[in-house]
C-alpha cells in the first residue's frame, strides 16, 4: 500500500512539473492560430517584454512595427501594423500565437516565426553564411515570448 501511494505521488509530481514546464517549439499546440497555454509555464514580465520588442538585437519587432510607447527607439517600421492597441485587438492566446508563429493565423504574413525550429528551407547559422548546426534554436526563448505577450497585452487604445 505504501509503495502505491509513493508511486501515485511521484506520478502526480511528474505530471505537474511537465505541465508547468517549458513547451518545446515542436510541441506548441495552435488552435486557429491561437496558443492558449503558456510556453514557459511562468507569467510574462511586461517590462522585459518592452525591452525585447524595442531591442534591435532581440525581437527587433520595431524593424517592422511602430510602437508609440517606445518613442525613444528610433527608426521604427511601417511594414507591419502599429502595435498600439494590440492588447485591445487580440487576446493573450492570439498574441502568443502571432509571436510564436504568425503564419498559423495569417498565412500570407512576412513576419518571422519567433518560436519555431523546423520546417525552414535552408536555415543558416546566424550571419555566418554556413548551414544551421546543433545550436540552431528559436529566435526567442519561451519566457521571452511570454514577456513579449505580457507587454503587448498592456498596449491599449
Amino acid at each position: 500500500m505504501k509503495l502505491h501511494i509513493t508511486t501515485a505521488i511521484a506520478a502526480v509530481a511528474c505530471a505537474t512539473s511537465a505541465w508547468a514546464g517549458e513547451i518545446a517549439p515542436t510541441q506548441v499546440a495552435f488552435d486557429d492560430g491561437q496558443v492558449a497555454q503558456s510556453l514557459s509555464g511562468a507569467p510574462g514580465d511586461p517590462v522585459s517584454g518592452r525591452e525585447i520588442v524595442g531591442s534591435k538585437k532581440l525581437g527587433n519587432c520595431v524593424a517592422c512595427h511602430a510602437v508609440g510607447d517606445l518613442s525613444e527607439v528610433p527608426f521604427q517600421g511601417e511594414i507591419g501594423p502599429m502595435l498600439d492597441g494590440a492588447g485591445d485587438r487580440w487576446s493573450e492566446a492570439e498574441l502568443r500565437g502571432i509571436v510564436a508563429n504568425a503564419k498559423m493565423m495569417f498565412p500570407e504574413t512576412m513576419m518571422p516565426a519567433f518560436y519555431k525550429t523546423e520546417g525552414f528551407i535552408r536555415p543558416g547559422n546566424a550571419y555566418t553564411g554556413k548551414a544551421a548546426d546543433e545550436t540552431f534554436g528559436p529566435i526567442l526563448a519561451a519566457q521571452q515570448i511570454e514577456d513579449v505577450v505580457a507587454y503587448l497585452a498592456t498596449l491599449k487604445e
